[in-house]
């Protein structure tokens, strides 16, 4: 193995070479380039409108609704399960919340599924895992999912 190591190292300093120019060595052109940036001052960027209903922090956070027959079941009682992205949390999941639907979580709870191996003909693949929370309402409120 470590002979391979060594002639990926020479095959790798051979590429190097190719690629960078020695110092001191640039074309007139690329230094307009680097140096012509354009200034923006007093600019300030839009932000585009955003509807009622949509926010940019649900959109990150929230992925989709997690429709089971179990799901659908527990939304009877007033919890309604989520796929969230995998870096969110319960307080980033609750605003996305309060944001997107206008209604205030009473708890919420979170579950890591893992990723699971599977083999369809004969070939090994896997199914891959994700995170899921579980928001549950006061009673009287309710959350269109459709």
């Amino acid at each position: 193995m470590a002979l391979l190591d060594i002639l990926k190292g020479k095959k790798r300093k051979a590429d190097d070479k190719l690629k960078r120019p020695s110092k001191g060595v640039f074309k007139q052109s690329e230094k307009k380039e680097v140096s012509a940036l354009p200034e923006q001052k007093g600019e300030t960027e839009k932000k585009p409108k955003q509807k009622q209903g949509e926010s940019l922090l649900a959109s990150r956070v929230l992925l989709s609704p997690h429709i089971t027959e179990k799901s659908a079941i527990s939304g009877e009682g007033g919890a309604y399960v989520f796929r969230v992205a995998t870096s969110s949390n319960k307080i980033m999941i609750k605003r996305a919340i309060e944001e997107f639907y206008g209604l205030k979580p009473r708890k919420i709870s979170i579950t890591n599924i893992p990723a699971k191996r599977r083999i369809s003909r004969g070939k090994v693949g896997t199914k891959p895992g994700f995170k899921k929370a579980v928001v549950y309402l006061k009673k009287g409120d309710t959350i269109d999912i459709s």
